[in-house]
């Protein structure tokens, strides 16, 4: 972005590929302790994102925190600015960077929401299923 142009909104990004922003945020949720990590690709699925990952932290300070520093470093490494919501609370964070949706959850709030059950698909092999 050169000095003359617009501040960055979120949705703008110039630089990183979803690839490097998704491996960007696994290395950045695993430094961080992240627990029960789940990658869903939706890539072909949905057009919301290619990436849907949900993580849970061990309480409302680790969530914020690893809210935090996610959107700092997708802001420093890639120049993208990511949509955050529910930081105040921090019992459920949805950081929304366009091509990968993070949810960080305590693990209460987690079991009680439980997306991986609603966006999880049926990972039974075809000959299994009509068996």
């Amino acid at each position: 972005m050169s000095p003359n142009s617009a501040a960055a909104t979120p949705g703008d990004h110039d630089g990183g590929s979803s690839e490097e922003l998704h491996a960007l945020i696994l290395k950045s949720l695993d430094d961080d302790q992240a627990v029960d990590v789940i990658d869903i690709p939706l890539s072909g699925k949905t057009q919301i994102a290619d990436h849907m990952i949900i993580a849970s932290g061990r309480s409302t300070r680790q969530v914020a925190s690893m809210a935090q520093k996610l959107a700092e470093k997708i802001k420093a490494d890639l120049g993208r600015v990511v949509r955050i919501e529910g930081l105040p609370t921090a019992d459920w964070v949805l950081i929304d960077a366009d091509d990968v949706i993070v949810h960080l959850f305590r693990p209460e709030v987690r079991s009680f929401y439980n997306l991986e059950k609603m966006w999880a698909f049926d990972k039974t092999p075809a000959a299994a299923a009509t068996a």
